[in-house]
């Protein structure tokens, strides 16, 4: 603990003009998470993953797309078929999707706070949960516009017979 005395901080009295006082006040100091502590470096670390993952996926996309012939599905390449190259593809977008979704929630309070004063026009204020709730019921409604895209798209496959 700390010992500061009143002189030591800045105190303004209705006029705005600065107020000494001998006062001597302890401050205790702040207990920090580990989240704060270690912000800097979760942020990083998910960033350089996310752009490993977009690599990869980049790759993947354009094996699938540029090198295996359109109309031969037997083919390989390293022992590997176009199903499976498929599946990879899947298995990286899926896992980016998750990373980028833990992006969008470690930023979200930036994210809210941007659109309220740049956008919207609005004053800044402290966060008092709507944010949040927002957030989640967009979340699923937007979850909820991709599900039911996926189901037209089931739901309208024709099959040869």
């Amino acid at each position: 603990m700390s010992i500061q005395t009143m002189s030591e901080m800045t105190i303004l009295d209705e006029k705005g003009h600065r107020e000494p006082s001998p006062t001597t006040v302890a401050v205790a100091p702040a207990r920090s998470s580990f989240w704060t502590r270690h912000k800097t470096l979760i942020n990083f670390w998910l960033d350089a993953v996310l752009l490993l993952l977009f690599l990869v996926q980049a790759w993947l996309l354009t094996v699938v797309a540029l090198v295996f012939p359109r109309d031969d599905l037997r083919s390989t390449i390293w022992g590997i078929g176009f199903a499976d190259w498929l599946d990879g593809l899947f298995i990286v977008f899926c896992t980016f999707g998750v990373g980028v979704t833990l992006h969008v929630m470690l930023h979200w309070t930036w994210i809210c706070g941007t659109i309220a004063t740049r956008l919207l026009g609005r004053k800044a204020t402290r966060d008092d949960g709507t944010q949040t709730l927002l957030g989640v019921g967009f979340l699923i409604a937007l979850l909820h516009a991709l599900g039911a895209a996926i189901l037209a798209a089931r739901l309208s496959l024709l099959t040869p017979s």
